[in-house]
């Protein structure tokens, strides 16, 4: 039991069976709290669990779990206490006349010299005699030992900034000499001054990491959402590709059980009629030699013309060859990589984005649509404000919106163009002097020239071979992953991926329609909106 008077906050946080703070509160079904100890030891030695407060009885012995309310206001009581206690030594403790004799009275004054404290009528020689007024007064302390310098036992009335320690008068004279010295209260402000700004930096700095914990965890959160979003797609994806392999592997193994069985009753056929003749021509054959032991003129002439048996095909035109399934798999196995990336094209276009061209960024020679969504060279150069933006010696225009993060998608109707480009740039790509649209330079594109040649402008340009001249093409970036695709949208084939790239600016859709070429390549560049109910699309479903 408690031997002192708690305080009227203690009473609300004190368990009814030790009558102390609580220890691991614990709830019970009824509502009451215990210590946890206190509430096992008293369930422990009865056969019956009954709560103490209300004697509710319990037929099976319930879990016991902390009430973490309580829990967390009987450590912020004990903090507050212990603050309180640690406030009442620190202030309120009263230093005792050395002079007294039991019981001692408070002191007034410490002297330097004489290392004691007194109370008021002990310090009165101090104040009358002499010899003793001389002496160092000051306000009273316990660790008056602790302020009279070892070495010379002089007070510690100096602060040497160099050696960053408390002397006394002679240590200034001799071992700091030449060293820089200042009173003990000057050094005092001085550094409560440094130590309020200690506390000010490091309540910035705790702040700071405040703020970066809560960015952390945000990103972590948005992460661990994406990745959720992600597997569900990724899921769905899967699941879409193994039903659309499941109907291709059903569809060509009825298509294959239907030929066999066409092939089977031709077969069937064929030989029912082969053994239908050879039954006859067995028939014959037995009637034939019946008629070899006739000896009878007359009977055997008039019976002789009606053998062989009339009517019997010629077989030696017939013919039955195996029937072959030679590139059935190879077929069923294009059929399925085109299903697969018709679904792969349907995923990436749930990334679609609104982009529009910049005027800011496009060359003089180009000229760009009210909407700003298409983009054609006029080979006539306007004149136009030279912007940091603009590209002045290629004719190339960026998008608007730019990305520094997530995926994003958009198309580009290149129909009618014997020359273009198309992909991404980072923000700080030249467009002033000589382009190279490769990655070491900022750019990442596929291009068209001289009609026929596909290229992507990696580090050494790769040469592409679309199966068909693609009439729009796909850009996909994830900027994580730090991936770049390009698709053609009409037949859903990737026609090239950079993969592994660093991102570490922001990147804008990339255009460049290239020059009119004397009318040859007029044709505009034209960001299509993105249709998912397209043919491609559906025939996924």
């Amino acid at each position: 039991m408690a031997s002192r008077s708690p305080s009227r906050s203690e009473e609300q946080f004190l368990c009814s069976i030790c009558l102390e703070v609580f220890s691991e509160p614990v709830s019970t079904p009824c509502g009451h709290n215990f210590c946890k100890r206190c509430i096992s030891q008293a369930w422990d030695t009865k056969a019956v669990c009954k709560c103490p407060l209300c004697n509710r009885s319990f037929s099976i012995r319930p879990e016991l779990c902390v009430n973490t309310f309580i829990s967390e206001m009987v450590s912020q009581l004990k903090l507050e206490k212990r603050s309180s206690s640690m406030e009442n030594m620190l202030f309120f403790s009263e230093v005792q006349c050395d002079a007294c004799s039991e019981p001692k009275l408070k002191a007034v004054k410490s002297c330097l010299v004489c290392l004691s404290s007194f109370c008021e009528s002990h310090l009165q020689p101090h104040l009358s005699a002499p010899r003793l007024k001389r002496h160092q007064l000051m306000e009273p302390v316990d660790d008056l030992e602790d302020r009279i310098c070892p070495t010379h036992d002089q007070p510690l009335k100096l602060y040497c900034s160099t050696d960053q320690k408390a002397i006394c008068v002679v240590c200034s004279a001799l071992e700091h000499k030449n060293h820089t010295l200042v009173s003990l209260k000057e050094a005092f402000e001085q550094e409560k001054v440094s130590l309020q700004q200690t506390v000010a930096e490091n309540q910035r700095l705790v702040e700071q990491r405040r703020l970066k914990v809560q960015e952390i965890t945000a990103a972590l959160e948005l992460s661990e959402r994406e990745a959720q979003r992600e597997t569900q797609q990724m899921v769905k994806v899967f699941s879409d590709i193994m039903e659309s392999v499941q109907r291709c592997l059903d569809h060509h193994t009825k298509v294959l059980e239907q030929s066999l069985s066409k092939h089977k009753e031709r077969a069937q056929a064929l030989i029912q009629q082969l053994q239908q003749e050879m039954c006859e021509l067995e028939k014959s054959s037995t009637e034939a030699q019946q008629l070899s032991l006739s000896t009878d003129p007359l009977h055997f002439l008039q019976r002789c013309p009606a053998l062989p048996p009339a009517g019997l095909k010629d077989w030696s035109s017939v013919s039955f060859e195996p029937q072959t399934c030679e590139g059935s798999a190879a077929r069923a196995l294009s059929e399925l990589e085109n299903k697969v990336f018709k679904e792969e094209l349907r995923r990436v276009q749930t990334f679609a984005v609104d982009v529009t061209l910049d005027p800011d960024s496009a060359h003089p020679d180009l000229d760009l649509s009210e909407d700003l969504k298409q983009v054609h060279d006029t080979d006539v150069k306007k004149e136009l404000p030279d912007s940091p933006q603009r590209f002045t010696r290629y004719a190339n225009v960026l998008g608007k919106q730019s990305f520094s993060s997530g995926r994003f998608y958009f198309e580009v109707q290149v129909k009618g163009k014997t020359m273009w480009g198309l992909g991404v740039a980072q923000e700080s790509v030249n467009r002033k002097g000589e382009v190279y649209l490769s990655p070491k330079d900022g750019f990442w594109t596929i291009m068209l020239r001289d009609k026929d040649q596909y290229t992507a402008g990696a580090d050494s340009s790769v040469l592409l071979s679309p199966l068909r001249p693609p009439q729009k093409v796909g850009v996909f970036v994830d900027y994580g992953a730090g991936l770049v695709s390009f698709y053609d949208v009409d037949s859903a084939d990737l026609l090239y991926s950079f993969t592994g790239c660093c991102f570490r600016e922001k990147l804008f859709p990339f255009f460049s329609p290239c020059n009119n070429d004397g009318g040859t390549n007029s044709a505009p560049l034209i960001i299509s909106a993105v249709d998912t109910e397209s043919p491609v699309c559906e025939g996924l479903k």
